[in-house]
């Protein structure tokens, strides 16, 4: 059996819009679903058999499962269930999340220590089909991390039939002191280098995904910026967990965390080769 799109639920309308996304991604996929619930009593049961009824209605054909976990943790329950996982998907507040917080103390658990790459939607009014048009937007920097999320991005984009927008970020050092400011023949041959690192960073899969149309990007500014910026009209976002320069031990980095906070689209965070600490 292939591996399952598992959906962290509890009824919330960020849930349910989490549970939609994830049943339309299984049967896009192919793949069995999975609902998790974790709490006590019968209203978690409730939930979930509601859940259930609602994956069946978005996705007629794919075979739908559910969990209820009596843990007392969230989203260590979770992360347990990411082992073996496709995807996990959580919506960016649950039941409880206050209105000004733009992202929940669970969601972003999930995100940082899953085992598996980790999708965060957010409730948005209004119509919930996404023209197929809209491109999924992949952020690069050259790290090892980067390239797993290029990876599963002309994956997505292949099955959604969509343009793929590869965006990079560059920034000119600072010059303290007495050095020199920056030419203009030195700003060119440091853009030269930021498009070439895109560049070799997209080689191989646009042979392997020739048929998705590839727009490449290359912004001055911060990377949490400029990824945002070109996500704007984004169906999907794919980021790294942390990029080049971040430390080991910081789990979700700082674009990462601004990206899924501020991004207006659902957001995939991958994870790199080796499974995040607990």
């Amino acid at each position: 059996m292939s591996s399952p799109v598992v959906v962290g639920y509890d009824g919330s309308p960020e849930a349910q819009e989490a549970l939609r996304w994830a049943a339309q991604e299984a049967g896009r996929t192919h793949r069995p679903l999975r609902l998790v619930h974790v709490g006590l009593g019968q209203g978690g049961a409730q939930s979930l058999s509601d859940g259930v009824e609602r994956a069946r209605t978005v996705a007629p054909g794919v075979e739908v499962t559910s969990a209820l976990d009596l843990g007392a943790s969230i989203a260590g329950a979770l992360v347990d269930q990411s082992t073996g996982a496709h995807l996990l998907v959580v919506g960016a507040r649950g039941l409880g999340g206050f209105a000004g917080l733009l992202l929940g103390s669970v969601s972003t658990a999930v995100a940082a220590h899953s085992r598996c790459p980790v999708v965060v939607v957010r409730h948005r009014p209004g119509p919930s089909v996404v023209p197929e048009a809209r491109p999924v937007v992949v952020g690069v920097d050259g790290s090892m991390t980067s390239l797993r999320a290029v990876d599963l991005a002309f994956d997505q984009a292949a099955q959604r039939r969509a343009p793929l927008r590869a965006v990079h970020a560059w920034q000119l050092p600072v010059r303290l002191g007495s050095a020199p400011v920056w030419t203009g023949s030195e700003i060119e041959q440091q853009l030269a280098t930021e498009k070439a690192l895109l560049a070799e960073s997209l080689a191989g899969h646009m042979e392997q995904y020739a048929d998705v149309e590839v727009l490449p990007s290359v912004g001055l500014g911060g990377p949490a910026e400029v990824v945002l910026a070109a996500s704007d009209d984004a169906q999907l976002l794919v980021v790294g967990s942390r990029g080049r320069g971040g430390f080991r031990g910081l789990l979700l980095g700082s674009v990462s965390q601004a990206v899924v906070h501020h991004a207006t689209c659902p957001v995939v965070v991958v994870h790199p080769a080796e499974p995040p600490a607990v």
